[in-house]
């Protein structure tokens, strides 16, 4: 266990022989003027001049989740890139809980893409992926030519969205209540829990990988509390003000929702209904999946990403 001042840096050795992820790691330094440089690991695969498809995972996974997809999206020419938040994967994680809110999400991956000058990028989003990445979007939207949003969401705790009956819903209601209380995460059976079909024991050992011990875990535990579920949470403001960008994106804005996911299946009407660029696009459903459809049904994604890239580049 390597100690950067209050940061953790998760041991090389608790990444060997994960099931299916033969990628070399990349780093990218981000620099946060509370911590010092932040270590931003990444999967970077594919022709380095292709577009980008833009892989951002959720809460508590990491690139690791988007291992089925990877190779699908290089061998089909573009450029695969999986970073892990701050706080997740093989990056850098601060101890402190406080030192993760929204915004230091949505400001750090700002800063990588800026850093590795990242362009003609389609981002994949599910799960905070949607949250952070649409937010980076609307402050820099011509760096992005489409989107793929998948069993994810961007809440602004204003009037229930159309087709909803009640925000945030008892789901994640209790999930964040949980969160606050707690001082350590079963990370590999929040996973099992919200799939159809329970990982094998060496696919759930690689998602605990990150976390040789709680004091690993803040970022997993406070990403949760960055919800805004409330109208006077951080966050509510500037999600409002990404909607106004997002709902103008005229670029394809595709959904791809699982058919077994509660907790955010409600949002895949809300995307369609207001914004400008999903008018038009077809109406997908991941079928076999819960919450993470990138475990479950990763080729099938990856073949809905493919035929949007296609239609975009070919």
């Amino acid at each position: 266990m390597a100690v950067l001042n209050t940061v953790l840096r998760t041991p090389d050795d608790r990444f060997i022989d994960l099931p299916d992820y033969p990628f070399q790691p990349h780093y990218q330094n981000i620099p946060d003027e509370q911590l010092g440089p932040l270590r931003m690991h990444f999967v970077d695969e594919g022709p380095s001049n292709a577009p980008i498809a833009l892989m951002l995972h959720g809460e508590p996974t990491w690139s690791f989740l988007y291992r089925k997809m990877v190779p699908l999206v290089a061998a089909g020419g573009y450029r695969a890139i999986a970073p892990d938040f701050i706080g997740f994967g093989r990056s850098d994680k601060p101890t402190s809980r406080a030192d993760y809110t929204y915004q230091s999400f949505v400001d750090w991956l700002r800063i990588f893409i800026e850093l590795q000058d990242l362009r003609r990028i389609t981002l994949v989003c599910q799960d905070w992926g949607g949250p952070i990445g649409l937010r980076v979007l609307s402050e820099m939207p011509d760096r992005f030519d489409a989107v793929v949003a998948a069993n994810t969401l961007l809440p602004t705790c204003e009037a229930p969205p159309l087709g909803v009956d009640g925000w945030p819903g008892e789901i994640i209601s209790n999930w964040v209540a949980a969160c606050r209380s707690s001082s350590d995460l079963p990370i590999s059976e929040i996973v099992a829990g919200v799939c159809i079909e329970r990982p094998t024991a060496d696919v759930l050992r690689a998602y605990d990988a990150p976390f040789p011990d709680a004091s690993y875990k803040s970022g997993a535990l406070q990403i949760t509390c960055c919800i805004p579920i409330a109208p006077d949470m951080p966050g509510v403001i500037e999600n409002k003000t990404a909607w106004n960008v997002v709902e103008k994106f005229a670029k394809p804005f595709l959904t791809a929702f699982s058919d077994r996911d509660p907790s955010t299946k409600q949002w895949e009407s809300v995307f369609r209904s207001r914004v400008r660029g999903a008018a038009g696009q077809p109406k997908l459903e991941i079928a076999g999946a819960g919450h993470f459809l990138q475990e479950e049904q990763g080729p099938a994604l990856a073949k809905t990403l493919l035929s949007l890239m296609d239609r975009i580049y070919r």
